[in-house]
């Protein structure tokens, strides 16, 4: 074989190959449903979800009135999840008492962040804020740590029969 030839044997084959690739990523891309809330903040799944993570995390938000990401005044990107969800918060710190934050990375593109807010004199009542947050990219270089999006956030009240140290009486107060 000439030298020619075996040069377009190789771009023809590199053509097929990138086309094939690309078809593949493309049929294997996941489709992600569209959830519904009622009216009573149930969240109704419209299509099928394919991922297990997504089912937990809507289902964990029927205890959390859903808070407006219109209302909340700070930054809705940042790097750092938990500094990203106080900050959304930032009225919280000004009421005294304990404040308890849990970071989950459900995925590698997921962060759920929960705040626990117990005003100082009250243990019987506390605030609980939820916060969903995704990746969208990394800031100037590759090395640098990924951005953080807000994309749901929630509360819910939570109350106990006198100290918090006893048993709850009441998971959320009605």
């Amino acid at each position: 074989m000439s030298a020619k030839l075996k040069f377009f044997l190789i771009v023809i084959l590199s053509i097929f190959a990138t086309t094939g690739a690309g078809i593949y990523i493309i049929t294997q891309s996941q489709q992600y449903a569209p959830i519904v809330e009622t009216d009573k903040g149930l969240a109704q799944q419209v299509g099928a979800i394919h991922q297990s993570q997504e089912v937990v995390a809507y289902l964990e938000r029927y205890d959390y009135k859903t808070i407006p990401l219109g209302n909340i005044n700070s930054s809705l990107q940042g790097s750092d999840p938990a500094t990203l969800a106080l900050n959304a918060f930032d009225d919280i710190a000004s009421v005294r008492g304990t404040r308890k934050v849990e970071v989950a990375y459900p995925q590698r593109n997921q962060a759920f962040v929960t705040i626990t807010q117990i005003k100082q004199g009250d243990d019987s009542v506390g605030i609980k804020y939820r916060v969903e947050m995704t990746t969208f990219g990394r800031s100037l270089f590759i090395s640098s740590p990924p951005v953080w999006e807000i994309v749901w956030a929630g509360s819910q009240v939570e109350c106990w029969a006198g100290s918090r140290s006893k048993l709850k009486l009441n998971h959320i107060c009605r």
